[in-house]
């Protein structure tokens, strides 16, 4: 089984910028890892900051690029893992999350972490089937 390596437009290009040894998203054979990917717009390569619906909105969408540019999508999501600077906003992740997931939602884990080095509150990465 060979590796594969997908860059995405201004989610690479951030991650890249930021000097950060990782890819955003990798494959081997029939199963797809995107990396923990934070609320980045995909026209300006900016981290979005600020409302946590924004942000996790955002994240989700960068989620969703990132599996069609492998050749997969969000239905075939089999875990997930959230990174969030505050439980509190666990409802709200949750309402977002539902919008891309009303049926069959994959295994997730939500984490609370600290901080990062740039301002924001969710990162979001997953596992997937090609």
């Amino acid at each position: 089984m060979e590796k594969q390596v997908f860059k995405v437009g201004k989610i690479s290009q951030a991650v890249d910028d930021a000097g950060v040894p990782l890819n955003a998203l990798t494959r081997a054979g029939d199963l797809i890892f995107q990396s923990g990917i934070p609320a980045i717009d995909q026209k300006t390569g900016e981290i979005i900051t600020g409302d946590i619906t924004r942000q996790t909105e955002m994240a989700l969408e960068n989620m969703k690029t990132c599996l069609e540019a492998a050749g997969s999508s969000m239905d075939k999501v089999l875990k997930t893992t959230v990174w969030i600077t505050n439980v509190a906003y666990f409802g709200k992740v949750n309402e977002v999350y539902r919008r891309y997931w009303p049926k069959d939602p994959p295994a997730r884990t939500f984490v609370t972490v600290q901080s990062w080095p740039w301002e924001f509150d969710i990162e979001i990465e997953c596992i997937a089937c090609a």
